[in-house]
């Protein structure tokens, strides 16, 4: 019996004969990254996938590290509101009030004056989200 090492590669795989929905991007990253590694190349891999040189190298550094679940697609950005809790939208509201001259950069530096870090476009954003935004008189010419 001979130990000799041999090398395999892989043909080129075909998702939908394997049954995979082209909806499903993540075992689409799996394949391009088997097929990369031990198949046609990192070359006509990312090539028949759609992706860069860059991903391909961040997918697989992700899948080493973190295995199949780092090919599953996450929503990006925060997961909460983290600066404008119901508290300081409430404070946003009766400054409004006290105030409704104010525009929004005074509101967040009132807010500032008081421990509370928050942005100008925040302010401005929960004072649209509860319609309380300074109203405009457009002029009618007749």
């Amino acid at each position: 019996m001979s130990t000799e090492s041999t090398t395999h590669t892989l043909p080129n795989l075909d998702p939908d004969q394997l049954g995979i929905k082209p909806g499903d991007k993540a075992s689409r990253k799996f394949l391009m990254l088997i097929e990369g590694t031990y198949g046609v190349g990192v070359k006509q891999s990312i090539a028949k996938y759609g992706y860069t040189e860059q991903r391909y190298y961040q997918l697989k550094k992700a899948f080493t590290e973190n295995g199949f679940e780092a090919l599953v697609d996450r929503k990006r950005g925060p997961k909460g509101r983290s600066v404008r809790s119901r508290a300081v939208e409430m404070q946003i509201i009766r400054l409004r009030f006290l105030d409704p001259e104010a525009g929004a950069d005074v509101i967040a530096q009132r807010l500032g004056q008081r421990g509370i870090t928050i942005s100008q476009r925040s302010v401005e954003r929960t004072l649209a989200e509860y319609g309380l935004q300074k109203k405009t008189l457009s002029v009618i010419s007749e």
